[in-house]
């Protein structure tokens, strides 16, 4: 069955070089929707803001999602949260 959006947010916050890059997905289409394109190691999501309105995620070495993604994505659902 996999983790909850709830666990993944828990492991992304306290050890961010842990992430599954699947399970970055599931939190990404949970909060921007669906990518851009599927089926590669490179995905793009649109968030609702101007300026720079994407995030882009990357699969790693070892099926992890990469360090500073992880971060970013967790930036940008702050982001949300504030407005």
């Amino acid at each position: 069955m996999g983790r909850s959006i709830e666990q993944i947010l828990s492991l992304m916050r306290s050890s961010p070089g842990n992430v599954r890059f699947d399970d970055l997905c599931k939190v990404c289409e949970k909060y921007f929707g669906e990518s851009r394109q599927k089926g590669t190691s490179h995905r793009v999501y649109k968030t609702p803001w101007k300026g720079d309105p994407r995030v882009n995620v990357q699969k790693g070495k070892g099926g992890k999602a990469k360090t500073y993604q992880v971060k970013q994505v967790l930036k940008a659902i702050e982001k949300m949260a504030q407005k």
